[in-house]
């Protein structure tokens, strides 16, 4: 345990001295600041007003950056390793390689996570300070919702980064996987529905693959039980599945997908060439 924490140490510390640390940063909070700066707190817009407007519109910013952030900053995480021979000298000291792995991962999921609960801590702080009404609730849950995502991109990226040794490839494989998920958010699920290509029950399923569109749908129908801004793959699933049980799946299984596609990374990365 102590080499897998001085590992994680290592990796948080070497993350916060390269640049896309800082980029990463200042992108979730200067869209906080931002957001401020317009005066999103004190404007309503379809109903939304204070501090659930500027979350929402934060939800909605989180979705498109965050996965991609995580995806590009991570997957070259051991293959850079690798490539920078990096690696070869970690495993010469007396750490095994699930120490080194675990660790990683540890390491960089605090590097991800804590910008993004910072901004909104922020936000909390600045509402506080406007006597802005607080909605605590929602503001739990939705940190517990980007925990789950975080952790979903995070298991993601390590699993490509241990399958493939060029650094290269790795980022390339990072965006298609974006893309692809990005694409079904909506944009391809209501084109099959509309053409009626597919069932129904099919394309709700393929929509809750996604922990794009699970993180999506979850996170808006906190502050929209109307359905008002969603499209009709996310009403249907709400419609289908109560929203404390929804809310309840878009938690765990997100965590789930991290866990077991970080599971499938290590069990590649002991069993390949290291070097």
């Amino acid at each position: 345990m102590k080499n897998l924490m001085l590992i994680a140490y290592l990796d948080l510390k070497e993350s916060i001295r390269a640049k896309w640390f800082i980029i990463y940063s200042l992108v979730f909070g200067g869209l906080i600041a931002l957001f401020f700066i317009a005066g999103v707190t004190e404007s309503q817009v379809m109903g939304f007003s204070g501090l659930s407007r500027l979350l929402l519109m934060y939800i909605q910013v989180t979705i498109i950056i965050l996965p991609i952030f995580i995806l590009i900053t991570t997957v070259r995480s051991i293959s850079g390793d690798r490539d920078d021979h990096i690696l070869e000298y970690m495993l010469s000291f007396p750490i095994s390689l699930k120490q080194y792995y675990w660790g990683k991962i540890v390491g960089r999921f605090v590097t991800v996570y804590l910008p993004v609960l910072f901004a909104m801590v922020i936000a909390v702080i600045y509402g506080v300070f406007k006597g802005a009404s607080i909605p605590w609730g929602i503001f739990i849950l939705y940190t517990g919702l980007l925990f789950a995502l975080s952790a979903s991109f995070l298991g993601i990226a390590f699993f490509v980064s241990s399958l493939v040794k060029s650094s290269e490839v790795a980022l390339g494989i990072a965006f298609f996987i974006w893309i692809f998920l990005l694409a079904f958010i909506d944009i391809a699920l209501i084109s099959l529905m509309m053409q009626n290509r597919m069932n129904e029950e099919a394309i709700i399923a393929i929509a809750l693959i996604n922990p794009m569109e699970v993180f999506r749908v979850a996170a808006i129908s906190l502050f929209d039980p109307e359905l008002t801004v969603m499209g009709p793959v996310a009403f249907y699933i709400l419609d289908t599945v109560k929203q404390s049980i929804f809310i309840l799946f878009s938690i765990i299984y997100p965590i789930l997908l991290g866990v077991l596609f970080a599971m499938g990374g290590f069990m590649i990365f002991k069993k390949r060439d290291l070097v």
